[in-house]
């Protein structure tokens, strides 16, 4: 059985993968509740450490999310700041955070999945920053990292149009890892999260981090972020796991320690 937080997310749990699914009609628009509601579903699979996974999704076939409730949730700095918030915690999680776009991802909805780990796509997907075509621009993190994802000149494009893109064009420009048919996105998103959770935690970990904070810095700064992270993991004992595993040519059991 699962719950819903703040009425607008449910929360669904199958072994080690928690799904988040914005379940506020008609759009799966983000306002403060759906903010809240999978902030606190992130924390919960966060502090379970029998969790390795988590999928946010939308409800419906047509909308992961149109974009912030601009009339419920406004543009004013304390809002803005808890939305910029969820996605630095979705990027400083020590889970891996698979996007499933069901359908339309637009303004805040597209901001949320670019702060997730790996996107997958429906192919009746769409994914677009629309703000400058209301005089405004994007508040959580598109104009930052739009390009560090898909590159200046194709983000330039997206943010300075605010002309969206379907799913095929997203696979080509590298912001989607997969396209499939609608009735598929489950399936898939299962797919890639029980793939993940079978990673080793710690190091799934350390690689965000090191990607993260390496991304901001200088390319000799970044290699020291690096190093730091393979000594502390290389002293751990899913490392020793794992390359005994590989040399007993078995299947390593993960401790996340």
């Amino acid at each position: 059985m699962g719950q819903v937080l703040h009425d607008v997310i449910r929360v669904e749990r199958e072994g080690a993968v928690v799904t988040l699914t914005i379940d506020h009609p008609p759009a799966n628009a983000v306002n403060g509740d759906v903010v809240n509601g999978l902030a606190e579903g992130l924390a919960a699979a966060e502090a379970d450490e029998t969790c390795r996974a988590v999928v946010i999704t939308g409800n419906g076939p047509k909308f992961f999310s149109a974009g912030a409730d601009i009339k419920g949730f406004g543009a004013g700095a304390d809002t803005v700041g808890k939305a910029t918030h969820l996605t630095l915690e979705i990027e400083a999680s020590r889970l891996p955070v698979i996007a499933a776009v069901n359908g339309i991802a637009f303004g805040g909805g597209c901001e949320l999945t670019l702060a997730c780990d790996i996107r997958i796509a429906s192919s009746a997907a769409r994914f677009g920053q629309p703000e400058i075509k209301l005089g405004i621009i994007p508040g959580w993190g598109g104009t930052q990292r739009l390009p560090r994802l898909i590159g200046s000149a194709r983000a330039t494009e997206l943010l300075l149009t605010g002309d969206p893109i379907d799913a095929q064009r997203a696979l080509a420009l590298g912001l989607v890892a997969e396209v499939v048919e609608p009735d598929d996105l489950p399936a898939a998103a299962r797919r890639w999260a029980e793939l993940l959770a079978s990673r080793a935690p710690l190091a799934l970990a350390a690689t965000k981090r090191a990607m993260h904070a390496g991304s901001t810095l200088s390319i000799d700064a970044a290699l020291e972020v690096e190093r730091r992270e393979f000594v502390a993991l290389f002293a751990s004992e899913d490392a020793a796991e794992g390359i005994s595993a590989f040399v007993q040519k078995r299947q390593p059991e993960w401790k996340g320690r």
